[in-house]
């Protein structure tokens, strides 16, 4: 049953992949116990267990022209703790939302206002070498409750350096080859926000809309790339 249930999460993705939209199955397919088990707590990672403060379902993944790079190992690829390759290189543990696309996320544990960062989103930006400037793709962030009403963070994504926008710090934390802690806005890098700053309390999902600037290099078009994203302060911790 796993194995039949796993040919149809690969089928039904990669129709998703060429049609422009996940089917709303996959998101039921994949909380399913048996496959929902291998896909979110396989290998004793915590971080994709169903109650980690990362995000552990994706309910959306609308490519634009240019995304997909990663589409081959969703949902994975953007669930758990972050894989961040440091200042000057960007991590290909990502996913390619593409110029305009968007990505939903479920979070294990829903995020609430706390003092300061509540979220942290991790792209792959990087400083370019030989410069103290960043080669960035930035996103707009949106959260919701319930999945249905969503607020928007405001983003200045119309012009450098992008204020509000995510997409725009270098990723420190890497769970496969550090110690340092994804939750800790101080030490993990990546973009940070708080739900303060736009009156929400509390969040459960979050949605990632690339800017519309494709490559910043003008030599493509995929877009903001997301890594992981991880709750500072979490519901119940």
């Amino acid at each position: 049953m796993l194995s039949q249930s796993a040919s149809l999460v690969r089928s039904l993705l990669g129709r998703h992949l060429f049609f422009g939209r996940m089917p709303r199955v996959v998101g039921a397919v994949l909380a399913g116990s048996a496959l929902g088990a291998s896909l979110l707590g396989c290998g004793g990672d915590p971080s994709l267990a169903p109650d980690a403060p990362f995000a552990i379902r994706v309910v959306d993944y609308t490519p634009g022209a240019g995304g997909g790079f990663g589409a081959d190992k969703l949902p994975d690829i953007v669930l758990g703790a972050p894989r961040g390759a440091g200042l000057r290189s960007g991590s290909t543990d990502v996913l390619s939302l593409g110029t305009g696309g968007s990505l939903t996320l479920e979070l294990g544990l829903a995020a609430v206002d706390g003092p300061g960062t509540d979220l942290l989103i991790f792209e792959n930006a990087f400083r370019i070498s030989g410069s103290t400037a960043l080669y960035v793709e930035p996103a707009r962030l949106e959260v919701s409750d319930d999945g249905t009403t969503w607020t928007a963070f405001p983003c200045d994504s119309l012009a450098a350096p992008y204020a509000g926008c995510a997409g725009l710090a270098p990723v420190l934390a890497n769970a496969d080859a550090n110690a340092l802690d994804p939750q800790d806005p101080g030490a993990a890098g990546g973009d940070a926000f708080d739900l303060a700053t736009i009156g929400v309390a509390r969040a459960r999902f979050l949605r990632l809309t690339d800017a519309g600037h494709g490559r910043m290099d003008g030599a493509g078009t995929d877009g903001f790339d997301l890594d992981a994203v991880a709750v500072v302060h979490a519901e119940g911790q």
